[in-house]
């Protein structure tokens, strides 16, 4: 009998040795609806925002603007094309309800969707910390910044997307592991507090924490450098403007990215320390606030405008 549970344990692909689909849950529609109408809602939104990040792109003749525009762009792709991705896999599982061990016997869709989560989730942090920095350069030394070509930041922008692509290959490397998470409609990296589990759950929160950190710290002291730059009496009001926009924005993206990524990020480092017992709901409602920053990102770009800011700041003054 122990041999043949055993035989049955070392059968079983990797990703379903926690969670073996399928799972004994009543299909709930809500979840379906829930599903669509975020996936729709992100996807939409984005669309809306790259269209108004070229008309702005096409607009403007700052360097430091197009620069900041560049990275807003990237930040747009990605969070498109993540909400493309994961969304129409767990669209399509609620709306099918598909057995994945039958779907995908060898774990090669599992793990396709778990690298997609932790990148598509990854970028976003990294980005933004990418951005604070290029603000900090930019406002802390104007005359250096206006020097660097516009393939500095590309080169930046991919160099993000590379870290964020490496760092989602290492459990295949066999640095953690992806596994099926409940109930069957995503795949994630195993929360553990065991062996390499531990350690790629220990890389992504402490990455995606620091990341937060960095970007708070540089931010911080932009906004005190630019208070005091526009205090001056020999600045120009437009490039003025332009500067407390780029902030504006970073601010906000900022503030976006730590209240949705905070809690899982911690989530994730508290339960690979302690080893307590990974709970499926409190796992589940944190991805879901953390892929909400897909879909108010965007409305940042297309709310906040130097009218509109110039507006707010006039009824404050």
């Amino acid at each position: 009998m122990n041999t043949s549970n055993q035989q049955n344990s070392n059968n079983t692909p990797l990703c379903y040795t926690i969670n073996n689909p399928p799972f004994n849950y009543v299909p709930n529609i809500a979840s379906a609806y829930y599903s669509s109408i975020f996936s729709v809602l992100g996807v939409t939104s984005n669309l809306i925002a790259f269209v108004v990040l070229i008309k702005s792109f096409r607009r403007t003749h700052s360097s430091s603007r197009s620069s900041f525009l560049i990275f807003l762009g990237g930040l747009v792709v990605t969070d498109f094309m993540g909400l493309a991705v994961t969304g129409s896999i767990v669209v399509s599982f609620h709306v099918t309800h598909f057995n994945w061990r039958t779907l995908d016997p060898h774990c090669n869709f599992c793990n396709f969707m778990g690298m997609s989560m932790v990148f598509y989730g990854l970028c976003p942090l990294l980005l933004g910390a990418a951005m604070a920095l290029e603000r900090f350069i930019g406002i802390t030394h104007p005359f250096a910044h206006t020097t660097l070509p516009k393939s500095r930041t590309v080169f930046m922008l991919l160099l993000v997307w590379f870290i964020a692509g490496c760092i989602a290959l290492l459990p295949l490397t066999g640095v953690g592991s992806y596994h099926m998470q409940i109930p069957g409609s995503w795949c994630f990296f195993n929360i553990n507090s065991e062996g390499s589990d531990l350690t790629f759950s220990v890389l992504f929160s402490m990455v995606g924490l620091v990341c937060i950190v960095v970007s708070f710290i540089l931010n911080t002291v932009s906004v005190v450098t630019l208070i005091k730059v526009c205090c001056g009496k020999d600045n120009m009001q437009h490039p003025r403007d332009q500067e407390v926009e780029m902030m504006a924005q970073l601010i906000l993206i900022m503030a976006i990215n730590s209240i949705c990524w905070c809690p899982i990020l911690i989530y994730i480092l508290v339960n690979s320390w302690t080893a307590e017992a990974i709970k499926d709901e409190s796992l589940l409602l944190y991805i879901r606030l953390a892929t909400c920053n897909q879909i108010f990102d965007p409305w940042i770009y297309i709310m906040f405008h130097v009218s509109q800011i110039r507006s707010l700041l006039q009824k404050l003054c």
